[in-house]
C-alpha cells in the first residue's frame, strides 16, 4: 500500500507532513506523549505504521501507531489519540478497524495493545471490538499505573 493509500473512513496512512499535527494531539494529553523522534522514526521504518483520522474539513482528529515485527504474526498497537472534541464519533474505532485490515492483509494473525487499567473507555471501545484481557501488568506505565494486555485473533 502507498504512503498515500487511503482508508476508509477518513482513515490514512500517515507521513513526514503530519508530525506537527500528531505532536498537536499528543500534547492534548498528561501523559505516555510520543516525542519528535518518535514520531518521525515511526514515519520512516518498515515494521510501523501511523494512521491518521482525518475530518470532513481534512482536520486531523486522532492517530494510531501501529507495529510489527519482521516476519511476525502480530500486530501491536502502540498508541491511539483521538482528540478530546472528536471523541465520540466513532474514531477510534474507525483507526482500529482501519488497522486490523491493514494487520491482517500483511499476514498478522493477530493484535495486540496494552491499555491503563483505569481507562474505562478505552477498555469499553477494545471490548466491543473484540479484544480479551491476556494479561495483567502491575505498575507497567512510568505513574506506576497498573496495565492490561489486551489480545484479539484477526481474520486473514
Amino acid at each position: 500500500m502507498s504512503a498515500a493509500a487511503a482508508f476508509a473512513g477518513g482513515i490514512r496512512r500517515g507521513s513526514l507532513a503530519d508530525v506537527e499535527a500528531v505532536l498537536a494531539l499528543e500534547a492534548l494529553f498528561p501523559s505516555d506523549r510520543m516525542s519528535r523522534r518518535s514520531v518521525r522514526r515511526f514515519l520512516s521504518v518498515p515494521s510501523a505504521q501511523l494512521l491518521i483520522a482525518e475530518d470532513a474539513n481534512a482536520d486531523v482528529v486522532g492517530n494510531l501507531v501501529w507495529l510489527r515485527r519482521k516476519g511476525g504474526h502480530a500486530a501491536r498497537i502502540y498508541s491511539v489519540v483521538v482528540a478530546p472534541a472528536a471523541r465520540g464519533q466513532r474514531w477510534g474505532e474507525r483507526l482500529v478497524s482501519a488497522m486490523e485490515t491493514a494487520a491482517a492483509a500483511s499476514g498478522c494473525a493477530r493484535a495486540t495493545l496494552e491499555v491503563r487499567a483505569d481507562n474505562t473507555a478505552a477498555r469499553a471501545l477494545y471490548a466491543k471490538l473484540g479484544y480479551r484481557e491476556a494479561q495483567t501488568l502491575p505498575g507497567y506505565y512510568d505513574d506506576g499505573s497498573d496495565g492490561l494486555r489486551l489480545s484479539k485473533t484477526l481474520s486473514v
